[in-house]
Protein backbone atom coordinates (compact mmCIF):
# COMPACT_ATOMS: atom_id res chain seq x y z
CA UNK A 1 0.00 0.00 0.00
CA UNK A 2 1.34 3.33 -1.43
CA UNK A 3 0.82 5.98 0.77
CA UNK A 4 0.88 10.23 0.31
CA UNK A 5 2.05 11.87 3.14
CA UNK A 6 2.58 15.80 2.90
CA UNK A 7 4.81 18.28 4.61
CA UNK A 8 3.17 19.12 8.16
CA UNK A 9 0.53 16.61 8.28
CA UNK A 10 -0.41 15.62 12.21
CA UNK A 11 0.72 11.67 13.06
CA UNK A 12 0.96 9.26 15.18
CA UNK A 13 3.46 5.85 15.67
CA UNK A 14 1.70 2.84 14.47
CA UNK A 15 4.75 1.24 16.68
CA UNK A 16 4.71 0.25 20.26
CA UNK A 17 6.69 3.30 21.53
CA UNK A 18 3.70 5.12 22.93
CA UNK A 19 0.61 7.02 22.10
CA UNK A 20 2.70 9.83 20.50
CA UNK A 21 1.81 12.57 18.07
CA UNK A 22 4.30 14.37 16.10
CA UNK A 23 4.16 16.57 12.80
CA UNK A 24 5.95 15.59 9.45
CA UNK A 25 8.82 18.80 9.07
CA UNK A 26 10.86 17.18 6.14
CA UNK A 27 9.95 14.67 3.08
CA UNK A 28 13.36 12.51 2.07
CA UNK A 29 12.38 10.85 -1.33
CA UNK A 30 15.55 8.73 -2.21
CA UNK A 31 13.43 7.49 -5.43
CA UNK A 32 12.95 4.02 -3.92
CA UNK A 33 10.60 4.55 -0.62
CA UNK A 34 9.84 7.91 1.24
CA UNK A 35 11.10 8.80 4.70
CA UNK A 36 9.39 11.37 7.14
CA UNK A 37 11.74 13.40 9.57
CA UNK A 38 9.20 13.91 12.20
CA UNK A 39 9.31 16.54 15.49
CA UNK A 40 7.19 15.51 18.63
CA UNK A 41 6.43 18.97 20.83
CA UNK A 42 4.79 18.81 24.10
CA UNK A 43 1.25 20.37 24.87
CA UNK A 44 3.38 23.35 24.88
CA UNK A 45 4.82 23.53 21.84
CA UNK A 46 8.30 22.39 22.83
CA UNK A 47 9.91 19.82 21.14
CA UNK A 48 11.92 16.68 22.71
CA UNK A 49 12.20 14.37 20.03
CA UNK A 50 12.58 13.80 16.26
CA UNK A 51 12.78 10.63 14.39
CA UNK A 52 13.25 9.79 10.53
CA UNK A 53 10.17 7.39 10.16
CA UNK A 54 9.42 5.02 6.86
CA UNK A 55 5.03 5.65 5.66
CA UNK A 56 4.19 2.06 7.72
CA UNK A 57 5.55 3.80 10.71
CA UNK A 58 3.17 6.29 11.12
CA UNK A 59 -0.61 7.42 10.53
CA UNK A 60 -2.43 10.57 9.61
CA UNK A 61 -4.34 12.06 11.41
CA UNK A 62 -7.51 14.17 10.43
CA UNK A 63 -9.17 16.56 13.06
CA UNK A 64 -12.57 17.67 12.19
CA UNK A 65 -13.78 21.08 13.68
CA UNK A 66 -16.37 20.97 16.52
CA UNK A 67 -18.60 23.84 17.71
CA UNK A 68 -18.99 23.72 21.46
Amino acid sequence: MIKNFRLLDSVAILKPVSNTRGTIVEVYDTGKECQYLVEFADSQGIEYAMAILKPDEILVLQYELAVA
